[in-house]
């Protein structure tokens, strides 16, 4: 098992984009020929123009900020242009840890409702309960806020406090509670026994905290958990829109002993990068289950895919997001960051998901609640406007439902997994067989 320090990163913004593969350095620039300089003065005479008889005074800054990211986003969905705060809020999402008060939280009748404190934070000191509704925050109402404005303003500087008016069922009265804000490190995996044999891990994002998160969720599983009697992993990528490309490379190899992870190859054939993963199984070869949906992309495709072509884990769910492109990340200074497209990713037989995804090789639909049915609907990047081409892209398309029930009982997906484990059900596909890796990755 080696691990690897690197400055490739995979993330972007959920929603409208899904998840990017990122460089974090720099690449020198060709200069433009005269004819793009001549275009580049209209903008400028536009700018002025605007600038100066605009019926109310523009945003200049605003003005320009626009204009460059309607040119990036005439490119493809995941080139934009970060600005300093945008910038900063990506470099704390790939930290995984933040200042705040530690809770999950949602909105509800236009408060902020607390989902669950987190174990040992500030938020859980203090006495903040699982069903509490925030109704102001530092004397400001919470209603008229959007839930990220809300959070954002319970976030900030490490030993700040901060006071929180809540409405507690039971209670006579708003309770006031000032809490001191600390270092919140976010869980990037959850993990469990499932029945008493086999070992359930939830890979969330790639931050940097995920390879650790990992060793130490499948060292609690191996310890509560005789050899003997654990069947197996399930590893859920399901719902998790990517992160790191260095913790996404680890988290592979944690299952493999060899073998190519991943390859990256840009515009010129010179910029073609090889990710291999090293000796050392952090499962001892048990057999795995990964779980897929059409949340699951980029960073989490990169799994998917590595483990799948490699034969060492069985793909089980329906097809994924379908994110195989990658951007690099340019610093501007004071002024943020570009985000900008380079190159495609590929898996270890020299495939390309972009615009198909990841195809399981046990496909499991998981039905949505009557509530969700007609509100949900299978989205993938296929489905973006202007995206890549991708080489293989059909039709078809790629992504499908993305949704996990919040009850294990109800999951089919994950309950299909366990019976593979237990023999009560029996596939093709489960084990795979390792000597058809050789035979994939020729292919390429």
């Amino acid at each position: 098992m080696i691990r690897r320090a690197s400055l490739v990163i995979v993330g972007a913004l959920l929603g409208a984009t899904a998840m990017s593969v990122i460089y974090s350095a720099g690449v020198p620039a060709q200069a433009a020929g005269p004819s793009t300089y001549r275009e580049l003065s209209i903008f400028g005479d536009v700018f002025e123009r605007v600038r100066a008889q605009y019926v109310t005074p523009p945003d200049e800054e605003k003005l320009v900020e626009n204009a460059i990211n309607g040119m990036l986003t005439s490119l493809d969905p995941h080139s934009s242009f970060m600005n300093a705060k945008d910038a900063e809020d990506m470099r704390t999402q790939t930290r995984g840890e933040f200042g705040g008060l530690g809770i999950e939280v949602t909105m509800e009748n236009e408060l902020v409702k607390v989902i669950a404190p987190i174990d040992d934070t500030p938020a859980s000191k203090a006495g903040i309960l699982a069903g509490d509704y925030i109704s102001e925050i530092d004397g400001a109402p919470v209603r008229g806020l959007k839930l990220e404005e809300a959070v954002e303003k319970m976030r900030g500087g490490v030993n700040t406090p901060i006071k929180l008016t809540i409405i507690r069922q039971g209670a006579d009265k708003p309770l006031d509670i000032t809490v001191v804000r600390d270092i919140i490190a976010v869980r990037a995996v959850k993990s469990r026994v499932e029945g008493g044999d086999v070992g359930y891990v939830r890979v969330i994002s790639f931050t940097e905290k995920t390879y650790d998160d990992l060793e130490k969720a499948i060292k609690k599983i191996k310890a509560d958990v005789p050899a003997d009697k654990l069947k197996g992993y399930v590893l859920d990528l399901r719902l998790n829109p990517g992160g790191l490309l260095d913790q996404a490379i680890n988290v592979s190899d944690a299952f493999l002993e060899r073998g190519e992870v991943v390859s990256t190859r840009g515009r010129n054939a010179e910029e073609t990068r090889r990710f291999n993963a090293g000796p050392g199984d952090l499962t001892d070869g048990k057999p795995v289950i990964v779980l897929v949906n059409g949340g699951s992309a980029s960073a989490s495709e990169i799994v998917a895919g590595a483990l799948q072509d490699l034969r060492r884990a069985t793909v089980l769910g329906t097809r994924s997001f379908g994110k195989g492109s990658v951007q690099t990340i340019i610093p501007l200074g004071d002024a943020g960051a570009l985000r900008l497209t380079t190159a495609l990713y590929y898996t270890p037989s020299g495939k390309s998901i972009q615009g198909t995804g990841i195809q399981p090789d046990i496909k499991v639909e998981q039905p949505l609640p009557p509530e969700l049915q007609g509100k949900v609907r299978a989205e993938g990047e296929s489905s973006l406007r202007g995206h890549i081409q991708g080489a293989a892209e059909t039709d078809e398309g790629s992504g499908s439902v993305a949704y996990v029930p919040p009850e294990a009982k109800d999951d089919l997906q994950l309950n299909y997994a366990l019976d593979l484990f237990r023999g009560v059900k029996k596939d093709a596909s489960f084990p795979p067989s390792p000597d058809k890796a050789a035979a994939a990755t020729i292919k390429k």
